[in-house]
């Protein structure tokens, strides 16, 4: 019996989501994957619904595998195990990052484990949505609406991402930062993979 692949009732305000949580128009997605914006307009508000094929290209636009739209996520896909994340680093930071979070279709968090090395300091920016950040090890300046605050290993900060803010890291020891936002302004789109580490060559 041949199985038929099922999409979510819901594809097209999935494609959406995922759409801006990239910052992309509809242009500029409907120019990576080789669609018309009338059309690619008509499968977002659910009027249309796109062959694989198609679908395939809107994923590829939208950096996700076919399986983001096509799948049952599993509870074993959500597992995330010491010494076994996808690490990655973007392009022109120093930064080390882990991926803590997991990848479905409708998921409002991202999470990531941040090393920062010594002297690090980042630019302020402003966006939507609202992050978290707990000191998993070091200690780390984090300005937030003009206030300084000292964060050190145990503690956190919660707040919205519309109130401009930056940290640094001002010590001579790398940080571990527990990152967690509802706006997914960590994009592994474009980022450098790096080799497994292990703990006997992972200098943090």
């Amino acid at each position: 019996m041949r199985t038929k692949l099922k999409t979510d009732p819901a594809l097209g305000a999935i494609i959406r989501k995922r759409r801006k949580q990239l910052d992309l128009t509809l242009q500029a997605l409907c120019d990576d994957a080789g669609l018309s914006v009338g059309y690619l307009s008509q499968v977002e508000r659910g009027q249309a619904t796109p062959s694989l094929g198609t679908l395939a290209q809107i994923a590829q636009g939208l950096s996700v595998g076919l399986e983001y739209f096509i799948a049952t996520p599993r509870p074993a896909d959500s597992l995330s195990r010491a010494g076994a994340r996808p690490q990655f680093s973007i392009d022109g930071s120093s930064i080390l990052y882990e991926a803590v979070g997991a990848e479905f279709p409708g998921a409002e968090l991202s999470c990531y484990i941040l090393h920062v090395p010594p002297g690090y300091a980042s630019e302020t920016v402003s966006h939507e949505g609202e992050e978290i950040i707990f000191l998993l090890e070091g200690e780390i300046t984090q300005m937030l609406g003009g206030q300084s605050f000292i964060l050190q290993q145990g503690d956190s900060l919660h707040y919205s991402g519309s109130t401009p803010h930056s940290w640094s890291n001002e010590t001579d020891t790398t940080v571990s930062i527990l990152w967690t936002g509802t706006l997914s302004v960590l994009q592994q789109k474009g980022a450098v993979k790096l080799p497994e580490m292990t703990p006997a060559n992972a200098n943090f």
